[in-house]
């Protein structure tokens, strides 16, 4: 990546209009919420505008999901059926990519998250997002991974299968190419 965190003036437009066609064609995960104050904080907060287009352009669709009353943010999140296309294949973390000796992945989720600016869901928010609508049907999604478990070399991940949702195990040097992972961005 080259540095460069702004988006000119042409693709803002572009991402706020894609942003709000969404948020129109989805109004079950933000019943109660208004796109004119959710634009009004976008245009203050262009560093996040770079963010979610990162969101986007990898495949995450990101969508508003909640409103934080406390900290005055919204929550955006990606809402795409599975996990982000340009974000699977990688393991969890820069630890895990570094032990890997054979076959490692081009990068780890933690370190994508972090160029992008986003942080990946935890078990509690991955599950407030599949009570919006059922995704991860085919793919799953490294979450952000409790630190006794990450000490002992694991890392978790979810999925929706058999019409509940389900978190798992497994290393955390694994990547598959059906495992991405999902994030959020407060704004």
């Amino acid at each position: 990546m080259d540095g460069n965190k702004t988006l000119g003036k042409e693709e803002m437009e572009d991402l706020i209009k894609t942003l709000k066609n969404r948020f129109d064609e989805n109004l079950h995960r933000h019943k109660k919420l208004e796109w004119n104050n959710i634009q009004e904080k976008l245009v203050a907060n262009p560093d996040k505008l770079w963010s979610l287009n990162e969101m986007e352009k990898s495949g995450g669709e990101p969508d508003v999901i909640d409103f934080d009353e406390k900290t005055n943010e919204y929550i955006f999140c990606d809402c795409s059926p599975e996990s982000p296309k340009g974000r699977r294949s990688v393991c969890y973390d820069r630890e895990a990519l570094e032990a890997r000796k054979k076959y490692p992945p081009k990068t780890s989720a933690l370190d994508m998250a972090s160029e992008m600016g986003i942080e990946l869901l935890d078990e509690t928010q991955y599950r407030h997002l599949q009570s919006l609508e059922s995704f991860d049907q085919k793919t799953s999604s490294w979450l952000k991974t409790p630190a006794d478990i990450r000490k002992l070399g694991g890392a978790i991940f979810g999925d929706f299968r058999f019409g509940r949702v389900f978190i798992y195990h497994n290393g955390a040097d694994s990547y598959y190419g059906a495992r991405g992972f999902r994030a959020l961005l407060k704004i």
